[in-house]
């Protein structure tokens, strides 16, 4: 099952590599900085406030984790944990590993144990596939045709999976809503949140989802081709391909499946717009994310230098007495 998981992965960036190969041999330089040039700051601040929403959703995840963990956390160290993990995670890839470390690092400072930072990791992870599931099975049941120019399933057989998706996220819901459901996921023993949580994880998902893509749209050159749900669902579907892929950040993969898809007048506008994006959504939260941390690590260091000056201070003083 492994290999064959990754010779899947394989195919999807091959293919996903000549797509994009192909497009950008056709595209002119001039004409691509030209479609950047023309972005207006509307749609640059639009992109920045759409990202703030998104990776404000996301320290939702973490705190309906700590939440079911029954784990009190401030908002100001959930806040640092989730936004650095996920953007450092989201350009590395390998979330696991990369978020599960940067969350350790930082959630071990106010008393979490390894095995509760690697319970909340997964337990944020479910969060996140619970939004998608949601996106993805109304996705392929209401734009099953549009979907089906990525997947090359007939329509009929993208709209009855979006069906049985729905309804499996259904069975989900009333099995949690039941009594404390305990699984084992990643190796960890984990009770499930109940359906209270769950809803929220569901509507935090949806709210993260729908911005990130929101993002790129407004960076767009024009909204007319495609309205907003159909380039969601469109997003959503090329993003799990990126994951499939296991490229950090879905890079390439994910380009090439929009590409494939959005109408456009010119290719070139739409390559400026994905470029956009990557800088916005992910670029400059990533660099953000490394001057926090190291802001953090330069204050943690100089309050505990700080307390060991107080300390010996005393310590004079009391000899002096």
């Amino acid at each position: 099952m492994k290999k064959l998981g990754i010779a899947l992965s394989l195919v999807i960036a091959g293919l996903s590599l000549f797509v994009l190969t192909r497009t950008l041999a056709g595209v002119d330089i001039n004409a691509l900085r030209g479609a950047i040039a023309a972005t207006s700051g509307e749609q640059i601040t639009s992109a920045f406030l759409l990202t703030a929403l998104s990776f404000l959703a996301l320290t939702g995840y973490d705190g309906l984790a700590l939440r079911q963990l029954r784990l009190r956390v401030p908002y100001r160290t959930t806040a640092l944990a989730s936004f650095t993990s996920y953007a450092i995670s989201f350009t590395l890839g390998f979330p696991l590993i990369t978020a599960g470390t940067v969350r350790y690092w930082i959630y071990s400072q106010a008393g979490l144990t390894a095995s509760k930072v690697a319970s909340l990791t997964v337990i944020a992870g479910v969060t996140f596939w619970l939004g998608m599931a949601l996106v993805i099975g109304v996705a392929l049941a209401i734009e099953g045709h549009t979907i089906s120019t990525l997947n090359h399933l007939d329509p009929t057989a993208n709209r009855l999976i979006g069906f049985g998706v729905i309804a499996a996220l259904l069975v989900y819901l009333v099995w949690v809503s039941i009594g404390h459901r305990r699984t084992r996921i990643q190796g960890l023993r984990l009770e499930l949140p109940g359906l209270g949580v769950s809803l929220g994880q569901i509507v935090l998902g949806v709210i993260d989802l729908c911005s990130a893509a929101g993002v790129l749209y407004v960076l767009l050159p024009s909204h007319r081709l495609l309205d907003f749900f159909t380039f969601a669902a469109t997003y959503v579907f090329a993003c799990v391909l990126g994951i499939a892929s296991n490229a950090p950040g879905g890079i390439g993969v994910f380009e090439a499946a929009m590409i494939k898809v959005v109408p456009v007048t010119s290719e070139a506008e739409l390559l400026a717009s994905l470029l956009l994006f990557r800088v916005i959504y992910y670029l400059i939260p990533f660099v953000l994310a490394l001057a926090f941390i190291g802001a953090h690590e330069a204050f943690r260091r100089w309050k505990s230098l700080r307390e060991a000056m107080i300390r010996s201070e005393n310590g004079k003083f009391d000899e002096i007495e």
